[in-house]
Formats: structure tokens, C-alpha cells, sequence
């Protein structure tokens, strides 16, 4: 089964089969001819460590809501896609007949992947985080993997431009205290992430 099926099946199973047009909308923005890193791949990885870590969430639907929206808007040369992936949920989500409650979690927690910051007490916005994070932590190869696909997703940015903004985004999160908020992530992925992110700066300011 392609990537692409696998997504809609999971999309079906937790928005029901008559929210197929918006499943295949929302695997077709993954789709986008722009996107490296922020394909149906990513969304897919995160979706199984979001399945690895629900026994840590309070509302494991509708982090898995957010995890479908995270990066549903995604444009280049902006800031605030978070933002608008998350109106687009707020848009989306009351048709296919979500309550109020729970499309407001999940526009929280869409917003809350700008910055990968969640509140101690915040059982969901650590799992989503820690789900969207955990790529950090892919041994040698899919590390590369996945820094050559955000390099040439920037392809048009100029190597200097993109190599301080890139040490910038890595400084930032080294400077967290915990990359990973659950107990589940953190021991699993956090020791090997901050060893690539160590590396990764290293090899940015050579």
C-alpha cells in the first residue's frame, strides 16, 4: 500500500469515511511540488511516534488531528504557516462534525509546533512535539537524509543565507533544557538527537 493510501486509511479511521475529500486535500498539500521535508513521509513518521507515545496524551484523536494539519500550509516565504494550518483546521474540522472542544485543542496544539515549547502540564502538546521532533534523533544515514531534504527544500536560498539560519534554528534547540517532554521520547530519542544536532552545528561553522 502506497504512502499516500496509508494516510487516507488512517485519516478514514479517525475522521470517518465521509471526510475522504478532506484526506485527500490534505495528502495533496503534502504532495506539493515544493516540498523535500514536509511530505507525506514526515507526516507518516510522526503519525506512528504519535502512536508510539498515545498512551502520554489526554486526547490522543486530536493530536492525531493536529499531526494531519502541522504542516497542511506550507509556503516558503512565510512565517506563519503554523498560524494558517491551524485557521485551516478551525475551518475544516466543525463540517465534518468535530465538536467545538476539540477543534480548539487541535488549533492549539497545530500553533504549539511553531515553537516545540509545550507546558509541563501539557500531555498533548508533548507528544505532538516529541513526534515532530523525533526525526532529530534517525541514526547516521536518515540523518543526512533529512538535512539534504530541508537544504533542498531552500534550494533558492543562498548557501550562506541558509547556513546561518540554520545554525540559528539549531542553536534554539539545543538551548532547550529537554527536547522531548515525555518520559517515552526523551529516553528514547534524546541523547542521540542532541549528538546530531552537535554535529550538525559543527559541520555549519566550518
Amino acid at each position: 500500500m502506497s504512502t499516500d493510501a496509508k494516510l487516507l486509511q488512517r485519516w478514514a479511521a479517525l475522521a470517518g469515511p465521509g471526510a475522504r475529500a478532506v484526506g485527500e486535500d490534505l495528502v495533496r498539500r503534502y504532495r506539493e511540488a515544493h516540498r523535500r521535508y514536509h511530505t507525506v513521509e514526515h507526516l507518516a513518521a510522526m503519525l506512528a511516534v504519535v502512536d508510539d507515545l498515545a498512551v502520554d496524551a489526554d486526547d490522543i484523536d486530536a493530536v492525531r488531528y493536529a499531526a494531519f494539519f502541522h504542516d497542511a500550509v506550507y509556503a516558503l516565504d512565510r512565517n506563519d504557516n503554523e498560524e494558517r494550518s491551524a485557521r485551516l483546521a478551525e475551518a475544516t474540522l466543525p463540517e465534518l462534525g468535530v465538536s467545538a472542544a476539540t477543534v480548539a485543542e487541535v488549533a492549539r496544539l497545530v500553533r504549539l509546533t511553531a515553537g516545540h515549547a509545550p507546558e509541563p502540564e501539557d500531555r498533548n502538546g508533548a507528544v505532538l512535539c516529541d513526534a515532530d521532533l523525533a526525526v532529530l534523533a534517525s541514526d547516521e544515514s536518515g540523518y543526512a537524509a533529512y538535512t539534504s531534504a530541508v537544504r533542498a527544500e531552500y534550494a533558492q536560498v543562498p548557501d550562506e543565507q541558509f547556513r546561518a539560519g540554520r545554525r540559528a534554528v539549531l542553536a534554539g534547540l539545543t538551548q532547550l533544557p529537554q527536547l522531548f517532554r515525555t518520559d517515552t521520547a526523551r529516553a528514547r530519542y534524546e541523547a542521540a538527537a542532541r549528538a546530531n544536532l552537535a554535529n550538525e552545528l559543527a559541520a555549519l561553522v566550518d
